[in-house]
């Protein structure tokens, strides 16, 4: 199988693992803290990495390396699902997956800045549109729409879209898995100093539901961890910008979820702006190298 194949196959693997994240945290913020949900689920998933690495016996990584495993945790171990999960309690899964559709046009950018990556110029103009769709259904929500949910998900699609460029990039030297392990691993005192001090009573934690725990078991384990596996390798063998132009198929994933597991409401508003944005795909693709 071609490299380019082999990666688009694994990033979307990654992007199908992925689609599930934010509907489950939106079960499982309605009975954790946002804090505690984000400090807890990184935890487990550095405990799990540990392991891991421990048993494959994998080397330390380089000083150089250092900083970028940092700007890596802060996005995609830290950023990503503190702001995801604090704009969930102000929206609704559904309507905070449609900005997902963000996420390939912060990633390819920061691969031209931090992966030396340079598509053609149709590769943006194809971007740009399916970005314009995204932000023109959430400018066009009025009064449904919360303003401070909104701007978390603008700010988590940053920081996510930096973290995985960062993470591809250092891929290409220490493996996929690796990166997000080192990373989980890097922010792990902090995280589990934090889940310490946002530890729910134990009367509390009787009365969780067992949706609530499947929840905080998948955020913990796919979306921390295995979902990542996937992402990396596949960024690293198709190329950054251009595999990362699947995540705008995690929206149309992300709202059938939504609707079928959470029954919020999938309006054809939102169903138009996912279908749109998946057409691009196919056009970004194209011109992306």
């Amino acid at each position: 199988m071609e490299k380019s194949t082999s990666g688009w196959i694994n990033g979307f693997i990654g992007v199908a693992i992925f689609a599930g994240s934010l509907p489950a945290t939106r079960v499982a913020v309605a009975t954790f803290d946002p804090t505690f949900l984000t400090c807890a689920r990184a935890t487990i998933a550095a405990l799990v990495s540990a392991l891991f690495l421990l048993a494959l016996r994998q080397p330390l990584p380089k000083r150089a390396d250092v900083g970028s495993l940092v700007v890596t945790a802060l996005g995609v171990v830290i950023g990503f699902p503190l702001l995801t999960a604090l704009a969930l309690q102000h929206v609704t899964s559904a309507h905070s997956i449609v900005f997902v559709g963000l996420l390939p046009l912060c990633t390819a950018g920061f691969a031209v800045l931090r992966g030396g990556e340079r598509p053609r110029p149709l590769f943006w103009v194809f971007s740009l549109i399916g970005a314009g769709l995204v932000v023109g259904y959430a400018s066009s929500n009025g009064a449904q729409a919360s303003v401070v949910g909104d701007l978390l998900m603008l700010a988590a699609v940053v920081v996510c879209g930096l973290g995985y460029a960062e993470g591809a990039r250092l891929s290409r030297t220490l493996g996929g898995w690796q990166v997000i392990s080192w990373a989980l691993l890097v922010a792990a005192p902090a995280m589990l100093l934090l889940t310490l001090a946002n530890f729910p009573s134990l009367g509390s934690l009787a009365e969780v539901s067992a949706p609530a725990w499947f929840s905080f078991a998948y955020v913990s384990l796919f979306s921390m961890l295995l979902g990542f596996v996937f992402w990396y390798r596949g960024l690293v063998q198709g190329g950054i910008a251009a595999v990362g132009q699947l995540q705008l198929l995690q929206p149309f994933m992300g709202l059938g979820l939504a609707a079928v597991l959470l029954h919020e409401h999938v309006s054809w508003a939102m169903l138009a702006v996912t279908l749109g944005a998946v057409a691009c795909v196919a056009g970004a693709k194209r011109y992306a190298r």
